[in-house]
This record gives structure tokens, C-alpha cells and sequence, in this order.
């Protein structure tokens, strides 16, 4: 077992309790072979630190050794973080609890000999601290803020013709404002049109665009490869594949303008990268640009400060599902692990939502009816 990433070190085993400070040393030792687990398990380095830190935070906090903890105090723990006068969010505590939930985990498990070497040397063996009773829950509604809801049409129209117009007022007067404008038009209809997440539209190249067999109109644009998509907690970024659907197919044509020299061509530094949206300086736009612009433009036509870029994904997702899209189809489009994410997304209209009652009541009576003539 000695190859097994983050067993118990030969060096404490053939130690036994004759080292100075064992206590520490055996703490330290464990955080060190979780920290080789997660290596092993292809986590990136910056989630593998904030864990470790925050475990050893936790241990100062107890003042105890994980062979000692409690269910208590994780409750202690938790509750301090959640109060004060900078109580943090309530992701960050569902986080933190994750944390020492799985470095529990690692030590209690019998595989890496955890149990075993601390009832030895301590009388006591490490145990889970962390359950469904003293933890926050993972699937609940504040998930999604609730000002982070999709935009109507009429809304996204009026966005859009703001931008349009004001486009052309810059480019009539000959101010070198109206590229970025257009550029950050674009890549605000493109984040729409594939329900695409800030860094996802962001780090867009250009040959992440490619045909769709299927359906050959699309030329060139009939599916977009996102190589930054988001991942689970620490596996890093993961690609998934968007195609385009005949309710935002206007894209097509976008693209293809901005992809000639007449768009992005445009951009001096354009030639130097193939990323899909060039700066006036630089290679790339950074990352935080697009969110800037979009709540700039939001104040400017009068919509609410709390939406943000990603409400164009909820919107995404949103006119999907009133177009009559499978929510499975959508939930392969968007990324999302679970149909709950999905649901938490979608947020259709009165309009929509009066359709299908409609409809319901509709069916309902036409089946009455054929049973009365049966």
C-alpha cells in the first residue's frame, strides 16, 4: 500500500510515538497525503490549496486533531463563518463544509490506513463530522439569485437596438468608439445565441466554430466547440459542443461578417491570435470586459442592476424550453450535470405559462368529448 497516494507516511509508522510534537506531525502528515489524493484525482493546484488551507483553518479553530473532531464542531465552525459582520455567503459555507467533509472522508476511509495508525498510536481513530443534518443543502432554490433571471424578448430587444443605434451614431460621427462597440455587440448576441457562460464567449477562438453535417445551411457556424467550459470543483475546465438552433440560426450571418476582415479583421491585433474577440491592444479582450459593457448598456436602457451578463444564458435557456425544446436537449446544450440546474434557469414567461394551461384545458375537453361519443 506504500504507492497508494497518501497513505500513512513509512516514516510515522515506523515512528511510532516517539516523534516531537506528534500531534502536529501527524496532522501535517495527513494533510500533506490528502494534498497527494487530489494531485492523484487530477484536481488543479489553486482548488487543492484553498481546501488545504481551509482544513487547517479549521483545525486551529477546534484546537483539536481530526481524530478528536466532532459533528459539533463543524457546527461551531460553520456558524462563526455565517455570522459577524462579514458573514460569507451562503455558497462559500456549502463549499467550506465540502471541504472538510471530504478530508474526513480521506482519513476515516480504511484505504490509505488512516484508522488504524491513530487508534494505535492515539486510542482514537478519525470519523465523518460532516452529514445531511449540520451541513447547508446542495440542491435548493438559492442556487440562482433571485434578480439573476432571464431576460423577456422585448428586453433583449431593446438592449440590442440601443447597441445597433448607438453603433451607428459612433461610426457617422468617426469616433473609433463604434469597433468595440461592435465587437461587444456581437459577442453579447453570440453569448445569447449559444447560452454561453462569461468565460466561455470570452476565450471563443476562432476555430472553435465548425459545420454541422446535418444541417449544411449553416455553412461554417453549425456548432461552436466551448473548450472553457465549466467544470466540477477542481477537475479544471471541460469542453462540451453547442449546436446551433434554427431559433437563434441569425447567428449565422453575425459570424460570419465578424470573421471576415470587414469585423474583426478590423482589430490590428487581429493578426497576431485567433481569438474570436481582439482589444485594441491586446490579443484578447479581458476577461471582466464583457461584464462591464453589458452593465453599462443594461443602465443605459433602463433594465435592473442586479442582471448581469449571465442572464443572457438564463435567457438561453429560458426561450428554449417556450419554444418547445426537451429540457434534456437544453441541459446537454447549456453543460449542466443536472436537470435541477436547469430548472433553476428556466424562468418562462406569464405568457407561455397561460399557453400551456390553455392547451391543457384543451386536450382535456377534447378527451372528454371522445369519450361521450364513445
Amino acid at each position: 500500500m506504500d504507492g497508494v497516494a497518501g497513505f500513512v507516511p513509512r516514516l510515522l509508522r515506523d515512528s511510532g510515538v516517539g516523534l516531537f510534537r506528534v500531534e502536529d506531525r501527524v496532522f501535517e502528515a495527513m494533510v500533506d497525503g490528502w494534498r497527494a489524493q487530489m494531485l492523484a484525482r487530477g484536481l488543479v493546484t489553486a482548488t487543492i490549496e484553498t481546501r488545504t488551507r481551509l482544513v487547517m483553518r479549521f483545525q486551529q479553530f477546534t484546537g483539536d486533531y481530526p481524530w478528536t473532531w466532532r459533528p459539533a464542531d463543524l457546527e461551531d465552525f460553520l456558524a462563526e463563518r455565517r455570522s459577524g459582520d462579514r458573514p460569507i455567503a451562503l455558497s462559500t459555507l456549502r463549499a467550506d463544509a465540502n471541504a472538510i467533509g471530504m478530508f474526513c472522508a480521506y482519513l476515516a476511509g480504511p484505504a490509505y490506513g488512516w484508522p488504524g495508525f491513530c487508534e494505535r498510536t492515539f486510542g482514537d481513530v478519525p470519523a465523518q463530522i460532516c452529514f445531511d443534518w449540520n451541513t447547508p443543502r446542495h440542491t435548493t432554490d438559492d442556487a440562482v439569485p433571485a434578480g439573476r433571471r432571464a431576460l423577456s424578448k422585448a428586453e433583449l430587444q431593446r438592449l440590442f437596438d440601443h447597441l445597433d443605434d448607438l453603433i451607428d451614431r459612433e461610426h457617422a460621427a468617426g469616433s473609433k468608439r463604434w469597433l468595440p462597440l461592435l465587437r461587444d455587440s456581437i459577442a453579447f448576441k453570440v453569448c445569447y445565441a449559444f447560452g454561453l457562460r462569461r468565460r466561455e464567449v470570452a476565450m471563443l477562438d476562432l476555430q472553435d466554430f465548425g459545420p454541422n453535417p446535418h444541417v449544411p445551411a449553416y455553412a461554417g457556424f453549425g456548432a461552436v466547440t466551448v473548450r472553457w467550459a465549466k467544470g466540477t470543483t477542481g477537475s479544471g475546465p471541460r469542453r462540451r459542443t453547442v449546436l446551433t438552433v434554427p431559433e437563434f440560426d441569425w447567428a449565422v450571418d453575425l459570424l460570419g461578417f465578424w470573421t471576415s476582415p470587414q469585423g474583426r479583421g478590423r482589430f490590428p491585433s487581429a493578426e497576431r491570435s485567433s481569438a474570436l474577440w481582439p482589444s485594441e491592444r491586446a490579443a484578447r479582450i479581458a476577461l471582466g470586459s464583457l461584464s462591464d459593457a453589458f452593465a453599462q448598456h443594461r443602465t443605459a436602457v433602463g433594465l435592473p442592476e442586479e442582471l448581469g451578463l449571465h442572464c443572457l444564458r438564463h435567457s438561453y435557456v429560458t426561450h428554449l424550453i417556450e419554444a418547445g425544446y426537451d429540457p434534456a436537449f437544453v441541459q446537454t446544450q447549456v453543460g449542466h450535470a443536472y436537470a435541477s440546474t436547469t430548472g433553476l434557469y428556466t424562468s418562462v414567461s406569464a405568457d407561455f405559462k397561460q399557453k400551456t394551461v390553455q392547451q391543457m384545458i384543451a386536450r382535456r375537453i377534447a378527451g372528454k368529448d371522445g369519450e361521450t361519443d364513445a
